[in-house]
């Protein structure tokens, strides 16, 4: 195997220092990613990833490594992301106040926080993301205003959620004792570098978790599709619902996927003449919405033997290919 590249990367750990390695090999058209720890004289070997896709490669490097330096490794070789690295950029802004209530904050009264947001959620039959995130109950948590000026003063409190919210969350500050005052200057300074750079690393971890799990779920889906198996079995394989498979499907299909043996085999059992119907829907009414096509073809009932969401899903099936029909005559055109 042919190393195609390294780096050395060391991190304190009780006033000693470890060291490990990250490379990247080849050989035979075959990728190895891995990852060496030093102790002690012993070295002790990781294999990330073993295959042939770079892409795949780069997508468990990028999640790996940030789980490394979240743990406090630090390469000697910058830019191992490469990315604008923007941690000094964004040092005195509201990403260290948000360090700090993550790492810092009150975890009772977070918890009194969400429980305040659930009930009034259902109150006002709204998501509870749309009344507050977690990332505001944990500032509120943290520096625990006891004023509306002291929480207009928190990253994502303007004068409208503060006007609708802002009374009932004092009334639950309000009287509670606090270690740190305002304004909130203080935590530039208070905050280690060390621990805000780990931080930092941390919500990296979390973003490239997302993203590789996307790219995996992606290849398990089309892995699906060129070995033929249907719906129901790549639900099974990828953990997708129904209807987030057709959303992807749809997705795929714009990208140029081939989508036409699964549509084919979850299609067969619709009646020919159902289908045109369909077709004939998106002709006359466009293929934005799915409604009016619904109520077009079957008069607002559901066809027998089938569940809404079943039609549904064969609405946005046909809808695919409608699509790329009409993309193939536009591009002709």
């Amino acid at each position: 195997m042919e190393v195609i590249f390294m780096n050395r990367l060391s991190r304190m750990s009780d006033q000693n220092a470890e060291y490990a390695q990250l490379w990247i090999g080849e050989e035979e058209d075959s990728w190895q990613l891995g990852w060496s720890r030093y102790e002690e004289g012993e070295r002790e070997d990781s294999i990330w990833y073993e295959g042939t896709s770079w892409e795949e490669l780069l997508h468990i490097y990028r999640h790996q490594l940030a789980i490394q330096m979240s743990e406090g490794y630090r390469p000697q070789l910058q830019g191992l992301f490469h990315e604008n690295d923007d941690l000094k950029s964004r040092s005195y802004g509201g990403q260290r106040l948000h360090c700090y209530s993550e790492l810092y904050g009150n975890e009772q009264l977070y918890t009194d926080l969400c429980t305040w947001r659930r009930k009034r959620a259902v109150s006002d039959r709204k998501a509870p993301y749309f009344i507050a995130t977690n990332r505001l109950l944990r500032l509120i948590s943290a520096f625990v205003p006891q004023s509306l000026d002291e929480l207009m003063q928190l990253p994502g409190v303007g004068e409208s959620k503060a006007t609708e919210y802002g009374t009932e969350w004092m009334e639950i500050t309000t009287g509670l004792e606090r270690s740190t005052t305002f304004p909130l200057d203080w935590v530039y300074t208070a905050l280690k570098e060390e621990e805000y750079e780990s931080w930092l690393y941390k919500q990296r971890e979390q973003k490239y978790k997302q993203e590789l799990d996307k790219f995996t779920t992606r290849k398990q889906v089309l892995e699906g599709m060129k070995e033929g198996y249907t719906l129901e079995e790549i639900v099974n394989r990828s953990g997708l619902s129904r209807r987030e498979l057709v959303e992807l499907l749809e997705a795929l299909d714009h990208e140029g996927y081939d989508t036409d043996c699964l549509l084919d085999v979850e299609l067969a059992v619709m009646p020919e003449n159902e289908q045109e119907a369909v077709w004939s829907a998106y002709e006359e009414l466009g293929d934005t919405f799915l409604k009016p096509v619904l109520h077009k073809v079957y008069g607002g009932e559901k066809p027998d033997g089938g569940s809404l969401e079943q039609v549904y899903e064969r609405l946005r099936m046909i809808r695919i290919r409608f699509r790329r029909h009409a993309e193939t005559e536009k591009n002709v055109g």
